[in-house]
C-alpha cells in the first residue's frame, strides 16, 4: 500500500524583545516540553529569541498558534502554566478536528477575568468553563452540571461576590439541600447549627478565597450574605439577590420546584451539581435529573454541561471521573448502583 506523503513546512517565530524567553518556554523549558510532548513528529528549535519549527504543515500551523496564542497572554501581563499551554493546546486541536463548536480562542478563555482577590485572579481555564461564566451573565436561571472539580460552584461564587461589589445584586444567597453522602444529620453531635455547620463549610470556605476573611462575619451578620440549608428557604421571595443552590442533585423534585420559584424581582440563581453523585434515599427522583426534562429550552433559563475535561483540580480526577463513567456504561450502572434499583433515581 503506497502511502501519500504529508505536506511539510517550516516556521519561525520571533519573541518581541520586551518578552524575557523564560515566561514562553517556562522555567526549565517546562513548557517547551508541554509543545513538545503535544507534537512528537514535529522538530521545534530555539535560539536566542527565535523559535522555528519543521514538520507536518498541519501541526507546524498548530505549532505557530500556540505560540501565538501564548503571547496574546502573555502581554497581558498573565504568566503562562503548563496546564495552561496543555488546555490551549487541546483547545485548537479540537478546533481543527472540526470537534469546537464556537469561535473562543484560547487567549480569550484564559484572560477572561471575574475576579480579584487577595493577590490573585479568578478566572476560567476551559472552554466550557468560559461558555458557563458567560451564560450567568447572558441568563436569569443558569444550571451548572458536571463533576467534581470542573468549578461549577467556585466559579458561581466568584460571579456572585462579583455582582455584590458592582451592586448588581444587595445580597448573596448560598443554599444547599441538607442531605450528607453516607450521614444523618440526627446522627451528628451538637445543636441543629453545628449539625448544619460542617455541611455548608465548603461553602464558606470558597467565601474566604474571594473576601476579606474579616468582612464575611459583618456581611453575615447584616444579611448581606447568607448561608443556610434549602429548608429554609420555603416560603419566601428573594428580591435583588444572586442565589446560588449547590449540590443540587440531592433536592428532591419538590424542593428543586420551590427553590426556582423563589425567584424575585432583580436576581438571578445558579443551581450547581453532578447528577452522577446522588445521596437520595432509594426511591428520590433527584430533582436536578428531573428539572433537565422539564426546563430545558425555556426562554432565560440555561443548562451549562462540564466534563471530565474541565476538571482544573489534580489531573488524576479527570481520570478517575472517566474511569466511574466507563465502569458504568459496560456494567449498566448508574453511579456504581444497579439501574433502577440504586440510589436516587
Amino acid at each position: 500500500m503506497t502511502q501519500t506523503p504529508t505536506a511539510q513546512a517550516r516556521a519561525q517565530f520571533t519573541v518581541p524583545a520586551n518578552h524575557p524567553m523564560v515566561t514562553v518556554l517556562g522555567s526549565g523549558d517546562a513548557l517547551l516540553r508541554v509543545i513538545e510532548k503535544a507534537f512528537p513528529a514535529a522538530d521545534i528549535h530555539v535560539r536566542g529569541n527565535e523559535i522555528s519549527a519543521a514538520g507536518d504543515a498541519k501541526e507546524v500551523a498548530l505549532i505557530q498558534r500556540v505560540f501565538d496564542e501564548m503571547m496574546l497572554v502573555l502581554r497581558t501581563g498573565q504568566p503562562m502554566t503548563e496546564d495552561a499551554v496543555e488546555r490551549s493546546i487541546a483547545m485548537l486541536k479540537a478546533s481543527e478536528n472540526g470537534e469546537g463548536d464556537g469561535q473562543e480562542t484560547p487567549a480569550e478563555v484564559l484572560t477572561q477575568n471575574i475576579l480579584s482577590s487577595r493577590g490573585r485572579t479568578i478566572r476560567p481555564k476551559t472552554l466550557n468553563q468560559k461558555r458557563y461564566v458567560d451564560a450567568i451573565d447572558k441568563h436569569t436561571v443558569v444550571f451548572g452540571i458536571g463533576p467534581a472539580g470542573t468549578g461549577k460552584t467556585y466559579l458561581a461564587m466568584a460571579k456572585a461576590v462579583q455582582a455584590l461589589q458592582s451592586k448588581q445584586v444587595n445580597r448573596i444567597i448560598l443554599t444547599r439541600p441538607a442531605v450528607e453522602a453516607g450521614e444523618r444529620l440526627g446522627f451528628l453531635p451538637g445543636t441543629l447549627y453545628e449539625k448544619i455547620d460542617p455541611y455548608l463549610r465548603p461553602l464558606y470556605d470558597a467565601l474566604h478565597d474571594m473576601l476579606d476573611p474579616d468582612s464575611i462575619p459583618r456581611l453575615m451578620a447584616a444579611g448581606t450574605i447568607e448561608v443556610a440549608p434549602l429548608a429554609y428557604m420555603r416560603g419566601r421571595t428573594l428580591n435583588d439577590a444572586f442565589i446560588i443552590l449547590d449540590e443540587a442533585q440531592n433536592t428532591s423534585a419538590e424542593q428543586m420546584k420551590m427553590f426556582l420559584t423563589r425567584l424575585g424581582f432583580d436576581s438571578k440563581i445558579v443551581v450547581t451539581g453532578d447528577v452522577t453523585q446522588v445521596d437520595l434515599p432509594s426511591g428520590t427522583k433527584s430533582g436536578l435529573r428531573q428539572v433537565q426534562d422539564i426546563l430545558e429550552g425555556l426562554d432565560d433559563v440555561h443548562f451549562s454541561r462540564l466534563t471530565s475535561q474541565d476538571v482544573v483540580r489534580h489531573k488524576l480526577v479527570g481520570r478517575i471521573v472517566d474511569a466511574y463513567e466507563k465502569y458504568d456504561s459496560q456494567h449498566g450502572t448508574e453511579n456504581g448502583s444497579h439501574q433502577g434499583r440504586g440510589r436516587g433515581k
